[in-house]
């Protein structure tokens, strides 16, 4: 059932309510704002996932550590971090459409060197590839490991979901001392795509015999929270500083601070037990 009603009011307010009983599916409220700056009210059902997969890179661990890198290799400019990542995103995505795979400490390194010579900046091969290579010894973020066993402990199935290489996985959550904690480990390298290609949701959802539906992707990117959306699955975004939400998507069913908050909302709301 969809509930539907407007009320002229004032700004957006982009949050999910839980609303709901005991054994039953729990109703969200999603507030949003039309053209018309009325908003738009919904009932939706929230149905308890079966799985949570969390995207790795941002989310769970902390990418501060690379702005050192990063920046020494760009000629000690760190702002150029932001400009680095995401023309690394880029070019993975370039050769998913073109039907080619790089892992993406390979892509990493090519695009640093991409963002170097735009600004004039001298690098070697070697220099990029060690630079990128911090990925790998990246700490998670204060509240992630307190966060996972919560969810643990209350009975979800956590799996890490990510873009990095299967040996790069491994070694990032070993480092950041997660990597008990969780039930699977995916990387996107076994179907030589990259996230949001939604073959990588479908992939993983199969993988995991779940259907969509049953499927929730934690994530710090607007991008992977949209891809996943589209894919079927539900989702939560974790709102780290600088990161938005692509305002083409439907909204997260949770959008919280950090993993803990996402913990929390998710342990609060009164699932319906599939």
């Amino acid at each position: 059932m969809m509930i539907e009603f407007k009320n002229s009011n004032e700004n957006l307010i982009n949050t999910t309510l839980p609303v709901g009983a005991e054994g039953v599916i729990t109703p969200i409220l999603i507030i949003k704002e039309d053209t018309e700056n009325n908003k738009e009210y919904s009932v939706s059902y929230f149905e308890r996932p079966k799985v949570l997969f969390f995207d790795v890179n941002e989310t769970l661990l902390d990418l501060n550590m690379m702005k050192k890198s990063i920046g020494a290799a760009l000629g000690d400019h760190p702002e150029l971090m932001s400009l680095w990542f995401t023309t690394m995103l880029q070019y993975s995505l370039v050769t998913t459409v073109a039907n080619q795979y790089q892992d993406f400490g390979t892509i990493g390194a090519a695009a640093l060197i991409m963002v170097a010579h735009k600004n004039g900046i001298a690098i070697t091969d070697k220099q990029a590839k060690d630079a990128v290579a911090a990925i790998l010894s990246l700490p998670a973020h204060p509240e992630v490991r307190e966060a996972l066993l919560l969810l643990k402990k209350e009975g979800f199935k956590l799996v890490a979901f990510t873009n990095s290489s299967n040996k790069a996985v491994e070694t990032q959550l070993k480092y950041a001392g997660i990597h008990y904690i969780f039930d699977d480990v995916l990387s996107i390298e076994d179907v030589g795509k990259f996230k949001p290609h939604v073959d990588t949701y479908n992939w993983a959802a199969k993988k995991m015999r779940l259907k969509p539906n049953e499927c929730m992707l934690i994530a710090a990117h607007g991008w992977d929270v949209a891809g996943a959306n589209w894919a079927g699955w539900q989702t939560a975004f974790v709102n780290r500083p600088g990161q938005q939400l692509f305002p083409l998507a439907n909204l997260p069913e949770i959008n919280e601070e950090n993993i803990l908050s996402v913990a929390q909302k998710l342990i609060s709301i009164p699932f319906q037990q599939l």
